[in-house]
């Protein structure tokens, strides 16, 4: 018997529930991994809110650190004993012990602890995405990162600097102003009703920035049309803040000649050379020091107080859970 976290009904943190469940043995082309840190993200909150569909066994996660245990049939390149991690489908992370495809796991150096992968991996994937596919930042690029003292904010902050961009943030909260500053951020506009399409007109003498990520949804996503120049790009990546309203296409163009994204990492994530390639990036950025990030640990019982911490906003830096 494993213990895991299962969701009763699509709702709030109430409907998640802790219980105990057989695990048969991995089949064809899977390992068992008995897991020692599991990541919690907005995605996870996503699926209990039924934003996004759940498999038949209603457990949440996507991704995790954790031991081999054994090894189904067909496996080649993983041995019982190998410390390894994973992000994207099949979901079901919210567990003490799992079963996954093999070619999900990918090998971690030991200078790297399970904590900090776990809280990292699929945010540094969603970074690299960012960073790479969806807008090329480098030397000279001016971003716009919303919430830049959150999980994913930080490790945006931090690349993005690292690769000579200028990055002007945005916090809830004076209290967050230095860890933004902390990770980079070269300008930071404060206040959850801040004039953030002014205070970023100012910073660029009218210019306006290259690319926006915006992951609050809600009605920033309007505000942030603002922010971009033209021939820029606004990645819309989240809706912590409410739903997205629908958007006129006037509203990108001809005046502002925008260009609007709705990347999806975990669409990005299935495709297996991306993943490993991008996950190979986070972890080496992360053994260079680039991609540091603080983490704040949980218990797995305590799964409806971590996604209620991180929904509410009371937390800087990402979120892990320990079985």
């Amino acid at each position: 018997m494993v213990v895991i976290v299962r969701l009763k009904a699509p709702g709030g943190v109430e409907q998640l529930e802790l219980a105990s469940a057989d695990l048969p043995p991995p089949g064809r082309g899977e390992v068992r991994l008995r897991q020692t840190a599991i990541g919690v993200n907005f995605i996870d909150i996503y699926q209990r809110m039924g934003l996004y569909a759940l498999p038949p066994e209603r457990i949440p996660g996507v991704e995790a650190v954790g031991v081999v245990a054994a090894l189904g049939s067909e496996v080649a390149g993983l041995e019982i004993g190998d410390r390894v991690a994973y992000a994207g489908a099949p979901v079901g992370a919210y567990a003490s012990e799992r079963n996954l495809p093999a070619w999900r796991c990918v090998k971690l150096p030991a200078a790297i602890p399970d904590e900090a992968v776990a809280a990292a991996l699929v945010k540094g994937i969603t970074a690299d995405m960012l960073l790479t596919r969806v807008f090329p930042v480098g030397r000279g690029t001016t971003i716009l990162v919303h919430s830049a003292a959150g999980g994913l904010g930080q490790l945006l902050t931090r690349w993005a600097d690292s690769l000579g961009a200028t990055v002007i943030g945005t916090v809830g909260s004076p209290a967050k102003v230095e860890t933004a500053r902390a990770a980079g951020a070269s300008h930071v506009i404060v206040g959850r009703d801040a004039d953030f399409a002014a205070a970023v007109a100012d910073l660029t003498a009218g210019r306006g920035v290259d690319v926006a990520y915006d992951g609050v949804g809600g009605t920033t996503l309007q505000k942030t049309l603002g922010c971009v120049r033209p021939f820029g790009v606004v990645a819309s990546i989240g809706q912590s803040a409410g739903s997205i309203p629908l958007l006129d296409v006037n509203e990108l163009g001809p005046r502002r000649s925008l260009m609007l994204a709705r990347p999806s990492v975990m669409a990005y994530m299935n495709d297996a050379g991306e993943y490993r390639r991008s996950a190979e990036r986070v972890l080496a950025a992360m053994a260079d020091g680039v991609l540091q990030l603080t983490g704040r640990a949980y218990s797995l019982r305590d799964a409806a107080l971590a996604q209620a911490d991180l929904e509410a906003g009371r937390t800087t830096g990402a979120l892990y859970m320990k079985p």
